[in-house]
């Protein structure tokens, strides 16, 4: 059953409304928190809606025990060693959250039971910066701290927080600022430049910040970034020996990417803390945690109970009058169609993974470079959908894998993680700093064809300084 309806003199009645189809593509685009955040806002303001404090298994229906997943769903269908066992968590399995509504409850923002003692980068910035926020700008605090990347950078656009909170690109700014004034400094930021000026505006509160060093910032940025001394210099009016304090002061003092101060990154984890997980949104593991096992994929609802139509309601809507009846029926609708938009997101999610996992189990099981190539226009053919219903799924969520580290759902169908994995190795083993066409030439040897920009594209993506910069570098390591 297709999500979208084709225009055209043989249009096909689709058996979904306009309503449930557009909802159900706000619902996909949602991660779980802000899905999260969207059923309790209808909890609170409509009547016919219900929340019952009952686990039951979101694909069968069954009432589950005080813990654990469905023993039905979770368990092999058959004894193929290749099988895949795909099923649905109730979120509160994972995250329970006590004493309060969901993620809304501020007081006691608990352990990530994934973690180690380490708190997760967004728990321990909203610890810091919750005192300091009204109500209305926690919520936005929230949204901020769940959606930044790996380098503590905001990964979505203002104007998306805006229209989900209703407020302006002023308000959200607001918080913005609070935030990047927390440890570490320069979080949430939206790119190096802003996160830079932040951690600036604090320190100069008690330091003095050298001459030029606003300005090398935010005026020569790319000339700064090549250390480009001389032509530095040129621009601002100063001497190459002022530029080289600017550059050792920036090199001391500042981070350009805040998350890796105390988290490091995927590829070059901080040595000196334990690895700390944040809250995937699917989880991908071997069956009883033994390798060579068949793989599980499960994915995290965020109900907190079972929704369901309130009795109480359907009940006293039979008592009143034809007047109030019409009234009363349209929260009634609208509760009945965000129960089944729901039912159908999670259905969407779990024909994805399924097929994700059945294309990239190698790259799952083994690395980066085995994954394969796979779009997401392939994805929404399999599985009869509309192409930017897949992309509303895959977008924001996360995933973990079974060496626990996690993931964007859309490294599934980065066509370019595996060469780029194969060029860091390749730089990562050179006998010499290796230039971008020497590198090209190494790829092409291992059947990898590619053109010399491309390699200097992939080499900034990874974060690998030029060939030049790669031998200064070594040769002061010496």
């Amino acid at each position: 059953m297709r999500l979208t309806q084709h225009q055209g003199q043989n249009q096909i009645q689709s058996p979904m409304t306009s309503a449930h189809i557009a909802q159900t593509m706000t619902l996909l685009y949602m991660t779980s928190t802000e899905l999260l955040q969207s059923i309790d806002v209808e909890l609170s303001k409509n009547p016919a809606l219900e929340l019952i404090r009952e686990r039951r298994c979101p694909m069968c229906g069954r009432k589950l025990p005080p813990q654990g997943p469905c023993p039905i769903c979770s368990q092999p269908k058959t004894l193929d060693p290749d099988e895949t066992i795909v099923f649905i968590s109730p979120r509160d399995d994972f995250y329970n959250y006590s004493g309060g509504s969901g993620l809304n409850s501020y007081n006691e923002i608990p352990e990530d039971p994934f973690s180690s003692k380490q708190l997760d980068l967004p728990t321990y910035v909203i610890r810091q910066v919750a005192p300091e926020l009204a109500n209305d700008e926690r919520e936005i605090a929230l949204m901020i701290l769940t959606n930044l990347d790996e380098d503590g950078f905001l990964a979505i656009d203002v104007r998306d927080i805006c229209r989900f909170h209703h407020t302006t690109p002023k308000n959200v700014d607001a918080v913005l600022k609070k935030i990047q004034r927390c440890d570490p400094l320069g979080v949430s930021a939206r790119n190096i430049k802003e996160a830079l000026l932040a951690q600036i505006e604090f320190l100069s509160e008690s330091t003095n910040i050298p001459e030029f060093v606003r300005r090398a910032i935010t005026e020569e940025f790319d000339l700064l970034q090549k250390r480009n001394y001389g032509e530095l210099a040129k621009q601002l009016g100063t001497s190459v020996q002022k530029i080289k304090l600017v550059t050792q002061f920036i090199s001391d003092n500042l981070n350009p990417f805040p998350a890796r101060a105390n988290w490091g990154s995927y590829r070059q984890p901080n040595e000196n803390t334990p690895e700390v997980f944040h809250q995937p949104d699917v989880l991908i593991y071997y069956l009883n945690n033994k390798p060579g096992n068949p793989l599980v994929i499960e994915i995290i609802t965020p109900s907190r109970g079972t929704l369901r139509l309130s009795p109480l309601f359907k009940k006293a809507l039979k008592e009143q009058t034809e007047e109030n009846q019409e009234e009363w029926k349209k929260d009634l609708d609208k509760a009945s169609l965000l129960i089944k938009c729901i039912q159908q997101r999670n259905n969407t999610m779990r024909q994805l993974m399924e097929r994700i996992v059945a294309v990239q189990k190698s790259f799952i099981i083994h690395g980066d470079t085995k994954l394969e190539p796979l779009t997401r226009a392939e994805i929404a053919e399999e599985l009869d959908v509309h192409e930017s219903t897949i992309s509303r799924a895959v977008a924001n969520k996360t995933v973990q894998l079974p060496n626990k580290k996690i993931i964007p759902m859309s490294t599934f169908f980065d066509r370019s993680l595996s060469v780029r994995a194969i060029m860091r190795n390749i730089i990562e083993n050179e006998n010499h700093a290796m230039n971008d066409t020497e590198v090209r030439r190494r790829l092409e040897k291992q059947g990898i064809k590619v053109a010399r920009r491309t390699v200097a594209k992939y080499r900034a993506m990874e974060g690998i300084l030029p060939a030049h910069l790669r031998r200064i570098e070594k040769f002061a390591n010496v």
